[in-house]
């Protein structure tokens, strides 16, 4: 198909681009669209077939279960079954990057649930985003808008170069915010289950919730037999091509160990900011400051297909902390590397 690329860096030039966009989505078809942690790849979430799209066009397994998203968090009432704490939690962080899982309703097919009878309902904080929904006038299912496996698009360019041609059309939105996807959440009562970390991290969820837990699969690999709850616990994600390999050590014996790697591999580093000048200009990308993970989260993506070019035979980086936000980092860069650590 050929794949329509609209710029709506500040908001849509017209309501005809508004209302072409939210008829393909009513029509079935498939539409990428910006929001504040990565791009969505869009679909009527209550027609199973646009699920089956979606599916398609990422070559993404079927058991993996889709993102549902909503205008404003009460759009999550004809879906699915809310909750005093869902809304405690919506006061807290929606419209934001918060996915809460809960009990799905008849509404929402099991194609667009993986085969679950839970849904994961997010109110996205993008007024592109935002607007689309509401013109559609239906929920829309969005996993991040990649082939795959690959690295999550944090812009319009990540998007066409893995799906022009497997989607009606693109609206580019610019650079991504957050540059990771939302915090993924489940409810017993008023405590929750941290099923993947996000910028709303595990520290702010207490606030709200009497009792936070860390899913066991935000660090570990799930069982090959295992179900994942939500989207992102499974299956290998966010990978280069080529081998992705994590350091963890003292910075010195890190830095130290980058620097012979250069002299003897075609290796691409994501290097802290301070590393710069201490490593040869070459296929190095400045993850950030090594303090600053917030601009970590937003460059991991991007820097990890910068990486990943012809001739490249390994990327290493660093093991993030798993304090705040850096929880998120790491588990990205754990999947991304495929639970690959080597001690230095």
């Amino acid at each position: 198909m050929t794949t329509k690329v609209i710029l709506v860096r500040d908001g849509f030039e017209s309501r005809e681009e508004l209302q072409q966009a939210a008829e393909i989505i009513r029509s079935g078809g498939l539409v990428v669209f910006p929001t504040e942690t990565v791009y969505g790849l869009g679909g009527d979430a209550t027609n199973e077939h646009s699920a089956e799209k979606i599916y398609a066009a990422k070559g993404r397994p079927s058991d993996n279960p889709l993102i549902i998203h909503i205008a404003t968090p009460e759009g999550a009432e004809p879906y699915a079954e809310t909750s005093e704490a869902y809304y405690r939690l919506a006061k807290a962080f929606m419209p934001g990057p918060l996915t809460v899982i809960l009990p799905r309703k008849q509404t929402i097919p099991l194609r667009t649930t993986g085969g679950l009878d839970t849904v994961a309902v997010r109110c996205p904080s993008h007024p592109v985003a935002r607007e689309l929904i509401k013109a559609a006038g239906v929920p829309i299912a969005a996993p991040s808008a990649n082939l795959s496996g690959k690295p999550s698009p944090t812009c319009a360019r990540h998007v066409i170069e893995d799906l022009s041609g497997r989607v009606d059309m693109i609206l580019d939105g610019g650079d991504s915010e957050i540059g990771l996807e939302s915090t993924i959440v489940s409810l017993n009562g008023n405590s929750a289950t941290l099923l993947r970390p996000g910028a709303i991290t595990a520290d702010a969820l207490r606030c709200v919730c009497d009792d936070v837990t860390v899913a066991p699969a935000v660090l570990e690999q799930l069982a090959e037999n295992e179900r994942p709850l939500s989207p992102g616990m499974k299956y290998k994600h966010y990978a280069p091509s080529v081998p992705f390999v994590l350091l963890r050590g003292d910075s010195r014996k890190v830095l130290s160990f980058l620097q012979k790697e250069q002299q003897s591999k075609n290796c691409a580093i994501l290097c802290y900011h301070e590393e710069m000048e201490a490593l040869e200009n070459k296929n190095v990308i400045d993850i950030g400051k090594s303090e600053n993970l917030d601009e970590q989260a937003r460059r991991l993506f991007t820097a990890l297909r910068d990486a990943d070019k012809p001739g490249v035979d390994v990327i290493y980086g660093h093991l993030p902390t798993t304090d705040g936000i850096g929880l998120a980092l790491y588990n990205r860069m754990l999947r991304a590397a495929a639970h690959t650590i080597v001690e230095v």
